[in-house]
């Protein structure tokens, strides 16, 4: 297990072990985070542990032209039911994504390190938001880490029927339309996989993600 120093480094993905634990230690620095996205990398602990840093293999993806539409989202999206926005309530959509309860999981992995760490990129302008919104209400919403031709997605949490999906499939077609590469997913889920996630293999995504065909 490779523990790491205040040094500003991460050891090679190919190191991490079978669940996927690369790395122990270390900070939340916006330096370091932002290292660590741009090679395949990612925290992921509670509150009682040292930060853990995570590169699984295979890794979740989403090709934003592959996303899939039911017929029911696309009678949604050409409803007035929905409104999106960008960047308007980063920290409500933070702290909804920490606290909404999920089936199978105690607690949260965003814990209030995380969420002071992922603030602070937000302000840099890394890390964003993306909000629903139905009779001014807000109902759903994601965040995650723009890198400019990849999207690490975070999180995402839905108060009502739809709202996630709806944010998702936004994402999607927004980031299609600038040529981004993919969403990075992490890991595997039933939901992401019914909107079209895909898993492959790390060394391919470690290719896409750095710009190598």
């Amino acid at each position: 297990m490779f523990f790491l120093s205040e040094k500003l480094e991460f050891p090679p993905v190919e190191e991490a072990n079978m669940e996927g634990l690369l790395a122990v230690g270390g900070d939340l620095s916006p330096e370091r985070l932002l290292l660590a996205y741009r090679n395949g990398i990612f925290p992921w602990f509670s509150e009682d542990t040292l930060i853990l840093w995570w590169s699984p293999d295979p890794r979740m993806v989403l090709f934003p032209e592959k996303i899939r539409i039911s017929k029911s989202m696309r009678k949604i999206l050409a409803s007035n039911r929905f409104k999106l926005t960008k960047n308007q309530k980063f920290e409500e959509v933070l702290l909804q994504c920490a606290n909404i309860a999920r089936d199978g999981q105690e607690g949260t992995w965003i814990t209030t390190e995380m969420q002071f760490a992922y603030k602070r990129l937000h302000r840099q302008g890394y890390a964003v938001s993306y909000e629903v919104w139905e009779n001014s209400n807000l109902v759903g919403g994601l965040y995650g880490v723009d890198l400019g031709n990849v999207f690490c997605g975070e999180s995402m949490f839905s108060k009502t029927s739809n709202a996630s999906k709806f944010a998702l499939i936004k994402l999607a077609g927004e980031l299609q339309k600038n040529g981004y590469k993919f969403i990075d997913c992490q890991l595997h889920t039933k939901h992401l996989e019914s909107l079209g996630a895909e898993e492959i293999p790390r060394t391919q995504f470690v290719k896409l993600l750095k710009g190598k065909n």
